[in-house]
Formats: C-alpha cells, sequence, structure tokens
C-alpha cells in the first residue's frame, strides 16, 4: 500500500519484464480495460473487488496486474509517457496526478462522468480532495486511508518495562535501552528511501507545523532552509548515530516486508510506517494481531515545537484515475466500475475485514461491527478529526523534486551530507 513511494531508479528492463510475467498477463496490450495496482497492503481487497466485478459483468470486465511498489513508480512513469497505460492508473495523487493532468493523460472524470456527485458523494471530503486538481476531479479514492503511525510490540515493551513515547526526549530515552537488550529500537526499509521520509516529514511538521511545507510546495526560494527543516535533519542523525535503527537498515527493502518482519519477530520494537502496514502484518502473521502483541499511537512531540500533536502525515488513500488514451469502451468499462463497483458495501466490508479503514461516509456502526473494530475506529477517527493531513512529500512534490529530494535524503540518513548540505540541495531545485 499505501501509503505510500519512489521509483527504484537501479531496476533494468529486463527485472521489469520478469515482474510483469510474475504478476500475469493483461495490461494495455490485453483485450478489454485493464488495471494496474500494487502487491500488498490492500492488494487483497483490490483483488477480491475486481472478481467480485468481473463474475458479474463479464461484457465489461476489467483485467488487473499488480507490481511490488518501487518497480510500479518506475513503470507507470514510463507506460504513461510512452502512451502505454493501462485504463485504470493506481495513483497517489498530488504532484504525480498534476503531472498527468497538465500533459492530458488523464481524463477528466467531472467531464465523462454521467453524475460525478454520485460517483464522489460518498467519500470523505479531505481525502476525495487529493484526488481534485483546479476543481476537478481526476481520482478517485480505491483503497483505505493511510496515515502513518508509530507501530511498536507490546512483548518487548514490556520486557523493558517501558512505555511508548509520547515525546521526541522519551524516544530517545528508550534508544539505548531497547539496544542493551539486543533489540533495534526501530525497524526501517532504507534500501526503499521512501520510508525514511516519513521522519523527516513528521519531525518538520512537529517543529514547525505545516506552514514549513506549505513554503516548500509553493516554491518559496529557500523554503529547504527553514530552521525546522535543519532541526528535523539534526534529529534524524543524532537517532542514526544512536543506534535508533536495525542493523544494515540501508540495505533492507520494503517491497520484501523484511522491515515489518523485525517488529513481528521481535527484533525490532518499533516501526514508523502507514497504515496499510496493518493488513500486511496481519497476513503474514496473524496470531501477532491476534494475541495483542501489535500496538499504535501517534509521532512523540517536540518540545517547543509549533505543530499541532494532532496533526498527521501520509496518504489520504491511493486512487484510480482513467487514461486518456483509453478507448471508448474501456473507458466505459471503468467508469461502470468506478460508479457501481468501487467502494460498495462489498468492497467496504472487505477492506475492514483486511484491517483497511475506508475513506467513505457513515460507516461507524460498520466499524464498531468490524473484527479489528478499536484498531480501524481509532484509524477513523485519527484520520478524520486531524487538524491537518499532510499528502507525502514524495507524492505531493513534483516528481523530478521528489526523486532528488528522496537520493539526498538517504544521503543524510547515510551521514554522506549534513543537514545545511540537505537543505542547500533541496534549494537548488525550486525553480
Amino acid at each position: 500500500m499505501g501509503r505510500r513511494r519512489t521509483a527504484l531508479l537501479a531496476v533494468g528492463a529486463a527485472t521489469v519484464m520478469a515482474i510483469g510475467t510474475a504478476c500475469g498477463s493483461g495490461g494495455p496490450a490485453a483485450a478489454g480495460a485493464s488495471a494496474w495496482a500494487l502487491t500488498g497492503g490492500d492488494e487483497q481487497s483490490i483483488r477480491s473487488s475486481f472478481d467480485s466485478w468481473n463474475e458479474a459483468n463479464p461484457d465489461t470486465a476489467i483485467n488487473p496486474e499488480f507490481f511490488a511498489n518501487d518497480a510500479y513508480k518506475q513503470k507507470i512513469r514510463t507506460a504513461i509517457g510512452a502512451g502505454g497505460a493501462p485504463t485504470l492508473i493506481f495513483g497517489w495523487g498530488g504532484g504525480n496526478l498534476r503531472s498527468w493532468v497538465d500533459a492530458d493523460k488523464v481524463a477528466n472524470l467531472s467531464e465523462v462522468a454521467p453524475d460525478v456527485g454520485a460517483l464522489t458523494d460518498r467519500y470523505l471530503p479531505s481525502v476525495l480532495d487529493t484526488g481534485t486538481v483546479g476543481g476537478d476531479v481526476y481520482a478517485v479514492p480505491n483503497n483505505g486511508m493511510q496515515p502513518v503511525l508509530l507501530y511498536y510490540n507490546t512483548k518487548l515493551f514490556d520486557r523493558i518495562g517501558a512505555q511508548p513515547p509520547e515525546t521526541w526526549a522519551e524516544l530517545m530515552e528508550l534508544v539505548p535501552r531497547f539496544n542493551e537488550e539486543g533489540i533495534a529500537p526501530f525497524a526501517l526499509a532504507g534500501q526503499s528511501r521512501w520510508p525514511q521520509l516519513m521522519w523527516l516529514e513528521y519531525l518538520v511538521d512537529r517543529i514547525g507545523g505545516p506552514e514549513v511545507f506549505e513554503a516548500i510546495a509553493a516554491g518559496e526560494p529557500g523554503a529547504w532552509s527553514h530552521p525546522a527543516v535543519l532541526e528535523a535533519g539534526k534529529k534524524i542523525q543524532e537517532l542514526v548515530d544512536a543506534g535508533g535503527f536495525a542493523d544494515g537498515f540501508g540495505s533492507i527493502s520494503a517491497d520484501s516486508g523484511a522491515d515489518a518482519a523485525l517488529l513481528y519477530t521481535d527484533k525490532a520494537a518499533m516501526y514508523l510506517m502507514g497504515s496499510w502496514a496493518y493488513p500486511s502484518i496481519k497476513d503474514a502473521a496473524p496470531e501477532f494481531i491476534e494475541n495483542g502483541h501489535l500496538g499504535h499511537t501517534t509521532f512523540p512531540t517536540v518540545a517547543g515545537g509549533a505543530g499541532d500533536p494532532a496533526n498527521i502525515v501520509g496518504n489520504p488513500a491511493n486512487y484510480w484515475s482513467i487514461s486518456a488514451e483509453a478507448s471508448t469502451e474501456e473507458r466505459q468499462a471503468a467508469l461502470d466500475y468506478l460508479d457501481r463497483g468501487l467502494m460498495n458495501d462489498e468492497y467496504v466490508n472487505t477492506l475492514l475485514e483486511n484491517g483497511s479503514v475506508p475513506p467513505v461516509r457513515g460507516i461507524e456502526d460498520e466499524l464498531a461491527a468490524a473484527g479489528d473494530s478499536e484498531y480501524l475506529s481509532s484509524v477513523y477517527e485519527t484520520a478524520s478529526a486531524a487538524p491537518h493531513f499532510e499528502l507525502s512529500w514524495d507524492q505531493a512534490l513534483d516528481p523530478n523534486q521528489a526523486d532528488e529530494m528522496l537520493a539526498t535524503l538517504e544521503q543524510l540518513f547515510n551521514g554522506q551530507v549534513s543537514p545545511e548540505e540537505f537543505s542547500s540541495t533541496m534549494d537548488a531545485t525550486i525553480g
């Protein structure tokens, strides 16, 4: 899921072809409408939705393919640029969506849908807004809301007699205590780069508030050199130097699930990740959740910080857009699915059963009746009540700037650049 990342530029053409083959045939070359989506997270819910739709609507069937997160980013960028995108394009909204709109690569749903209100009124406005450009709807949510949460292993906290951190100072105090027990304080998939961004996003928000990134997104000169960004960089490097992350975190991949596995195999105490981690952990280690070993909380506050501690970062959801180059028949099949197959009662229940929170109105009763009701209701309330829900920066920014940010952030985590060098490098990307 999600949430939530950047293209794996080192993936060669042969690897991409192998991934496509492994995930099955279909895509733009197959007959009928097509869809590309991600493995992990809400994959099973999305698969089930298409299976149900295709069984009931064989004349407007949709052929889905699923790809690992990092490889998908490169594949969809190449496909859209070459005119070979699937009918339904999986995305995150934000900067990528704006670039597709500017290039006339995705259909304006406000214009092509027979009744756009019927298509969109079911969604929470704050989530739908991320799929809107210039007042028009270009993408609709296709899975659960994805705030980034601080997950923790309750067994390991009980072992050292500690509580999850509420402040940054408490977080730093826990680091040596876990290390002394041979436990990594935090799991982190540094090889994938985008999981590192969550740390920067939350620290900048907690220190300086959402206005700091708003200035960056607006392209204000020098915005990356705001004191909150510099202070966040310093805190990240202090955490790395203190042994805050699992050994070899730079070689751990999120696509393999190795980061989450550190948490549920008792090798790491905490895990900062989007809420798409929950259904993945539930699928991989259901007994870990059933036995009450997975806790979750919000990101800690920072002393003297200006950000509201109820602010969250992450992805309001993932989204479906319709390719502007789809045939009339493909576009109609996609519109029919978005109208009648997406977020219907069956799909909402499937998401809840798999541990995801649908971004739709009026589901409090369904949340209360779900098997994971305490967790699901907590995520729904956290996302719905947040004063500010900041879209992941690598999706909010222009794709080229996002690539530079993730590459330089990796160097910050590895100690190859200072916080000042990170900021000056990113300031140079503001045109």
